[in-house]
């Protein structure tokens, strides 16, 4: 078997995965706090909860969201305090009728082949577990020995139900299906179109596919109302322009998702100095259908200033091979240098938009190509 490192390139996170993949940890600016992992975990701790009881109210959903050793000994518990439960009750039955002592040939027990608490135990198992040995049985005798029958019966359906539909939900969370949906390791800004545009790159690593997947940003920031009021964590949407044009994502093949950095988004007035200096972080969420399941499924990761890349864009990673399309996952997150405008969006606009700085740079291009040529005539001459 491969080992999992080999498997997964070093490139690209999975929004999932625990500690042990080996990632560079990005270290933010000291005493700020990430408000989402790499990973997609939220990094916030609710203290102080009074009402307590509220989860008691949502049992099924609090049992889920334990772990698996705290569900895994609460399922045992069930099943043998139920079991220890009736076990007494069979046992309180067979003494008060008198089943414990030695009857004579006519005398008929509430159940049969009870001498003992273990062997009422034992009963209380095998009712509840519909387990017949054949040598224990209830009686006409006592009409309170056949209604405990069937309540311990009904609350044996009940416990199986409950447990095995928790340990089945933990087993199928959509989270799982999220640990193949990756991000780019860093954020890049570049001009694309001839707009200055933040970019990630998504991926999903399974041939299953997510429907209807849909791509959400947020800038997570720091501000202050005119009133005075301190916001520590204003979520501000921003706008996407989506790669296949409609309101899904057809997540076939790795897409780049762009941001265009416009008059009405938070980056507008942002150069590639004031990143270096801003505490923003940018949360991206993949929201989706799993394909074979039917569950929907998310999937988080975040940019701080520090993983955002000025002046770069993705290298392609799809090619056509053999009549298909191949897709090479260790490109996913290399990027390349462009020309880019070091100055905010909001300069730019002012200083006539970006036609002025890729003519400006396409002149600087043409100089240099001429340089070359003029250097290769140089040398045919000296060489002839």
């Amino acid at each position: 078997m491969l080992s999992r490192k080999g498997l997964i390139p070093e490139d690209y996170l999975l929004t999932r995965l625990a500690e042990d993949v080996l990632q560079p940890k990005f270290k933010s600016k000291q005493g700020k706090a990430r408000f989402v992992a790499k990973n997609g975990t939220c990094n916030v701790a609710h203290t102080n909860i009074r009402e307590q009881g509220r989860f008691l109210q949502d049992v099924f959903t609090t049992l889920v969201d334990l772990k698996w050793l705290h569900t895994l000994i609460i399922f045992t518990m069930s099943f043998l305090c139920s079991w220890l439960l009736f076990g007494m009750i069979w046992w309180l039955i067979a003494f008060a009728h008198g089943d414990l002592n030695d009857g004579g040939e006519d005398f008929v027990p509430c159940v049969t082949d009870i001498h003992s608490f273990s062997s009422a135990f034992l009963f209380s198992i095998e009712v509840q577990v519909t387990i017949g040995f054949g040598g224990r049985m209830v009686t006409e005798e006592c009409l309170s020995a056949i209604i405990i029958l069937i309540v311990q019966n009904i609350v044996g359906l009940v416990i199986n139900a409950i447990m095995l539909g928790c340990i089945f939900m933990k087993t199928a969370q959509a989270n799982r299906r999220a640990e193949t949906l990756i991000f780019s390791k860093h954020a890049v800004i570049s001009v694309r179109n001839n707009k200055l545009c933040f970019m990630i790159r998504i991926g999903d690593l399974r041939k299953s596919m997510i429907i209807s997947a849909t791509v959400r940003m947020q800038v997570v920031r720091r501000t202050t109302t005119e009133e005075g009021e301190v916001v520590p964590l204003d979520q501000i949407d921003i706008h996407m322009d989506n790669p296949v044009g409609t309101n899904g994502v057809f997540l076939v093949s790795p897409l780049i998702i762009c941001h265009v950095i416009d008059k009405d988004s938070p980056l507008y007035r942002l150069s590639a100095s004031d990143l270096q200096h801003e505490d923003i972080e940018v949360i991206v969420v993949l929201e989706g259908v799993v394909e074979t399941t039917g569950i929907t499924t998310q999937a988080r990761t975040s940019y701080v200033a520090e993983e955002i890349l000025w002046g770069q864009r993705f290298v392609p990673t799809v090619s056509e091979e053999d009549g298909m399309y191949a897709v090479d996952y260790s490109k996913f997150g290399n990027t390349i240098k462009v020309p880019t405008p070091c100055c905010s969006a909001h300069k730019l606009d002012q200083a006539g938009g970006i036609a002025r700085f890729k003519l400006e740079e396409g002149v600087t291009l043409r100089a240099s190509v001429r340089r070359r040529r003029g250097t290769t005539l140089r040398r045919s001459k000296l060489e002839s």
